[in-house]
């Protein structure tokens, strides 16, 4: 059986970044409302992706957050289905509110607000990988839809030739998809490989932030509450609002996570990661932890760790 690309959708990386940097910074206006896109986004194809792994079976191929390309053109995919010849894409939207299409042109029915046409991304996304499966030399068919997982989503003037499905819709849609038959082949398990070896870490158009690392604030987070985390004892840190308690070592490895997507052209060094986690006074410790867990290169004041090789 052929494994989902993610268990559950990861959040984007763009989305991670921006949550690290509400914790350690006063994020401008543009960036908060650019966060909260993001969240929304997330949490409407985490909703999706949990009505298709509860009704559809367990055989059938879902890939989540597909970043690939094309002819030099990145398209994004939130939800991809493989069926026996054919692959359905599915691009979520959490929308909430009224809205309203006059002549191919989607608006708000609060002001009158124009918005960007959904069904131009998707469509887009339909084009560019019909044709990457067609230079892969992969014979499957390409079917688009795009689906409104929030509730309260209402769309006046919804045109019917067209494959949006309505939050309404949406129970019927997926059962009728869970009635097909499917069964995994090897023509299956090559184009997940092909299109999984293909997947972009990072869009080349994501917007570039701009932080320093003197500038953020320095010190462990809470997994849970997101506050900083206090010493505790020797061995283990803890959160004074929720309680949360943890070992030195797990709290350290995840801010060198942090710290390495945060400034990836930056070495993990000790003196680095001391710095960054804070409330860890020994240096000595930090040492002996990243050593533990990670590779080092070169040795005294020259010496910085790579994540190790599975």
């Amino acid at each position: 059986m052929i494994p989902n690309l993610f268990k559950t959708p990861l959040p984007p990386q763009e989305l991670t970044i921006l949550r690290y940097l509400q914790n350690r910074m006063s994020l401008p206006s543009n960036l908060n409302a650019r966060l909260e896109q993001l969240t929304k986004g997330y949490m409407g194809e985490k909703k999706f992706y949990e009505l298709l792994k509860e009704q559809l079976p367990s055989n059938f191929i879902i890939l989540n957050n597909l970043l690939l390309e094309y002819n030099n053109s990145e398209f994004q995919i939130d939800s991809l289905v493989i069926f026996e010849n054919k692959v359905l894409i599915f691009e979520v939207k959490n929308f909430e509110g009224e809205f309203f299409i006059r002549d191919d042109h989607w608006f708000t029915v609060k002001n009158e607000n124009e918005i960007r046409n959904p069904l131009l991304q998707i469509n887009r996304s339909e084009h560019l990988l019909r044709k990457l499966l067609q230079q892969l030399g992969r014979k499957f068919t390409v079917t688009s839809y795009l689906i409104f997982i929030n509730n309260e989503f209402t769309l006046y003037k919804a045109p019917l030739n067209k494959n949006i499905i309505l939050p309404t819709q949406l129970n019927r849609f997926i059962n009728n998809l869970s009635t097909v038959l499917f069964k995994q082949m090897s023509k299956h398990r090559k184009l997940v490989k092909q299109l999984t070896s293909r997947n972009l870490n990072r869009s080349s158009h994501e917007q570039v932030l701009e932080y320093e690392f003197d500038s953020l604030r320095k010190g462990i987070i809470c997994n849970d509450c997101h506050s900083f985390l206090v010493p505790l004892k020797r061995s283990y840190v803890k959160c004074k609002e929720c309680g949360e308690k943890i070992s030195v070592d797990s709290a350290l490895l995840k801010s060198v996570a942090e710290f390495s997507l945060l400034f990836p052209y930056k070495k993990i060094t000790t003196n680095a990661i001391h710095k960054w986690c804070k409330i860890i006074k020994s240096k000595k410790a930090v040492r002996r932890i990243l050593a533990k867990h990670y590779t080092q290169i070169n040795h005294g004041k020259h010496a910085y760790y790579i994540i190790q090789s599975s």
